[in-house]
């Protein structure tokens, strides 16, 4: 045995040219298998079309990151007589928690892939309908993504599927590893009064760029007490959620970059961010700048910024909720002394249009009023007569 050691030694030290292999086994390489258009709302938030089990009608899913599961709402539950069943099973959100029902061993069929075995969570997703404009029949999460490799591109808005293995990335990116558990959950850094890394749910469902936990601002000192907030509200699991705005000096995920960032902080009664566990979660806003790759199977992501990386941010306020109720774009929140309550806005208005927009598309009025300093014109109705209105939006990074 010693000979041998010393005749090997001898080999590498007078036969430089020598070539040393190493035998690493692989997995297979991955295999695309579809291609499919997705609908881009509001907030960046994701709709991707697909169908359940044979059921002609096609149904509108959130493509969601932040979503452990994936779920079917009650009122398309009951509208295609899909069997359900109680369990003792919780779901918790921003704005509530509570135990669902389930429709057990069904199909979900998307262009180009049926994915089978899919055991759907129940909930109602009316308030999400109502804030999108689009009926809203379900969320596809972890259920789904644990099984491929999903590319999202945002450019062209295209997801693109793969089967698990071994995946040639595009140059120009940066891949990150997050900690996995439903939910990828990477390190990202927060600048502002100080500079503080944490972890933060990665959340496509999310339509803002950070939201930030009350607990984790105050006890980290984040923030000064002289920082401006402005009171609005969110919807999530639950209902509405009281939350404050505010601006942040940067944020910092990988070698990337982001100064000047809107975001929400919130009071987080139900725990959903884990702290002291992680900060939040940053949301679609900030994540559809890049062009991602979702590998669940090995867990990381890959980042690469794409046309949007260098968009402007909204930093609109109007104080104003918005919601399509009945086919009809109305206000049914206004924040107290916000742009909205001194424009003269009441519970109950109907927006007939914004400026020269007439179309009642509730996406459409969304972005006109995404337009910070710019003075609005507003036509409502209210008791059916119209009124005209004229809204100062504020830009919260401007002192008054």
């Amino acid at each position: 045995m010693k000979r041998f050691a010393v005749a090997l030694l001898l080999i590498m030290l007078y036969c430089p040219d020598t070539i040393w292999s190493q035998e690493i086994f692989e997995a297979p390489p991955a295999k695309f298998i579809t291609q499919f258009h997705f609908k881009q709302l509001s907030g960046g938030i994701i709709i991707i079309r697909g169908q359940i089990d044979n059921i002609p009608d096609t149904l509108n899913f959130v493509f969601d990151t932040g979503s452990g599961g994936i779920s079917l709402d009650s009122s398309t539950v009951e509208e295609f007589h899909i069997k359900k069943e109680k369990s003792d099973k919780t779901i918790r959100g921003i704005a509530g928690m509570k135990t669902v029902d389930f429709a057990y061993h069904h199909s979900l069929r998307l262009p180009g892939l049926k994915v089978d075995s899919l055991d759907f969570h129940i909930n109602d997703y009316d308030l999400l309908t109502s804030v999108y404009g689009v009926k809203i029949d379900g969320i596809i999460g972890f259920s789904f993504l644990r099984r491929y490799i999903v590319r999202i591109d945002y450019d062209s808005l295209q997801l693109q599927i793969f089967t698990p293995g071994n995946f040639k990335y595009p140059r120009g990116g940066y891949v990150i590893r997050p900690n996995f558990t439903t939910m990828p959950l990477p390190r990202a850094t927060i600048k502002d009064e100080t500079s503080i890394s944490t972890r933060f749910i990665f959340d496509t469902g999310a339509g803002l760029n950070a939201l930030l936990s009350k607990d984790f601002v105050e006890d980290s000192n984040f923030l000064n007490k002289h920082h401006r907030y402005f009171p609005t509200q969110t919807e999530g699991l639950g209902g509405k959620k009281l939350m404050y705005m505010t601006v942040i000096k940067e944020i910092n995920i990988g070698p990337y970059h982001f100064k000047k960032i809107p975001v929400y902080i919130f009071d987080d009664e139900y725990n959903v961010t884990s702290y002291p566990l992680m900060g939040g979660l940053i949301g679609n806003e900030i994540l559809r700048r890049f062009n991602v790759i979702l590998n669940y199977p090995e867990q990381l992501i890959h980042l690469k910024p794409n046309t949007h990386f260098i968009d402007n941010f909204d930093y609109s306020y109007t104080g104003l909720g918005i919601y399509l109720v009945d086919g009809d774009v109305h206000i049914v929140d206004i924040i107290k002394d916000s742009p909205g309550d001194k424009a003269g806005f009441k519970p109950g208005d109907v927006i007939f249009a914004v400026e020269n927009n007439f179309t009642k598309n509730i996406q459409s009025f969304k972005t006109a009023l995404q337009n910070a300093g710019s003075r609005v014109k507003v036509l409502v109705l209210r008791d059916n007569q119209p009124i005209v209105l004229y809204l100062n939006i504020r830009d919260i990074t401007k002192k008054k």
